[in-house]
């Protein structure tokens, strides 16, 4: 493994020697997403990335969470070959949280209460005939993919791209970070030597969010369901770190304003979209779109944050503190807690991104 590193990492600084001269041009984007689908926020958030001329995607990773990691890997890929970007690479990534298992996550909620959203372990129900792993990957309506996965795991990918493009590459993470921790614990240099990292997590005020709300939406997934892999995410040196959470929760497309979309442009991608969108809050599309035109945040907030690694009520539950507060000896960053978007210039631009895809001919 130290070989393969080492070979790796001298692949990726030649690489970069070049690139860093050539500072210029598109932002380059790595994806890192658990993709349940088929549609859905997950799946719906790599529009705001393809055909967009101000976006590189160097590449789309996986990680287990809303479902099983095999399953979406299947449904993102097979989402390119439906929009016409088989050209993306996609790597496959961790299928396990780093500590948190199945088991641990029942006994937390005969401890603790019923988690609102369990994503692979779940869903929105039970667990009592989840699998300790992942089962084979079932079939869904938008049809098994014949592209395939890249041969390199998540984390590796992304720790020689990083490498190959010092300080250029964002990292888009809108789901649990457990591929992040990875690459984090493989290279030290990580984070450092990415460019930012914009993640879709870090509720704040989610106790009564539950209880006076949608309780499904009062649930910091991301987060909860590898907290040891947030923690050690947060607490790496990056030059910038934003998050997005809350502010999502009221986005939304209506069937209608969908059906709007799909009849200004006829394409793969926007029967896609017709076919398979559940009106839900457009946690992953905000994130993205955040990273494709940082304009449309109105409203931030600068503050340190960590996330509860202790077996408890809190266990992934972020905690924020102003400057004179934080335990800045424990490691903790700032984070920019994006608190405002321009929702109206967001749905535009989702439209236009949903619409820039190839149509029928």
């Amino acid at each position: 493994m130290r070989r393969f590193l080492a070979s790796l990492a001298l692949a990726a600084l030649t690489i970069g020697s070049h690139a860093a001269q050539a500072n210029a041009g598109p932002e380059l984007v790595i994806a890192d997403n658990d993709y349940l689908g088929p549609g859905g926020s997950n799946i719906q958030s790599v529009l705001p990335l393809l055909n967009n001329p101000k976006l590189k995607v160097l590449g789309l990773t996986v990680v287990a969470g809303d479902d099983w990691e095999n399953a979406e890997s299947a449904r993102i890929r097979r989402f390119l070959e439906i929009s016409g970007h088989r050209d993306v690479p996609v790597y496959d990534g961790a299928t396990q949280p780093l500590i948190n298992t199945v088991a641990l996550t029942r006994l937390r909620e005969q401890q603790f209460g019923t988690l609102p959203w369990k994503g692979a372990w779940g869903g929105l129900g039970s667990m009592e005939k989840t699998p300790d792993t992942q089962p084979a990957v079932a079939d869904t309506p938008d049809g098994k993919p014949s592209l395939q996965p890249q041969g390199v795991p998540a984390a590796l990918f992304m720790i020689q791209q990083v490498h190959a493009h010092p300080h250029q590459v964002t990292i888009i993470e809108a789901g649990p970070m457990t591929n992040l921790a990875l690459a984090i614990r493989l290279d030290p240099s990580f984070a450092s030597t990415a460019k930012q990292l914009i993640f879709m997590g870090g509720y704040l005020d989610l106790s009564m969010m539950s209880v006076t709300g949608n309780a499904d939406n009062g649930s910091d997934f991301n987060l909860i369901f590898d907290p040891e892999a947030a923690h050690i995410t947060l607490t790496a040196p990056w030059s910038r770190i934003t998050s997005i959470a809350n502010v999502s929760n009221d986005v939304m497309l209506t069937k209608d304003e969908v059906g709007a979309i799909a009849k200004a442009h006829k394409s793969p991608v926007t029967e896609y979209l017709v076919k398979y969108y559940v009106p839900l809050a457009m946690w992953d599309e905000v994130t993205s779109a955040v990273a494709a035109e940082p304009s449309l945040i109105t409203k931030a907030q600068d503050a340190y944050m960590d996330v509860e690694t202790g077996k408890g009520i809190g266990y992934g539950h972020a905690y924020v503190w102003p400057d004179s507060l934080a335990p800045k000896a424990m490691g903790v960053r700032k984070v920019r807690i994006v608190q405002a978007i321009d929702v109206e210039r967001f749905k535009k631009l989702y439209a236009g991104w949903a619409q820039g895809f190839e149509g029928k001919h």
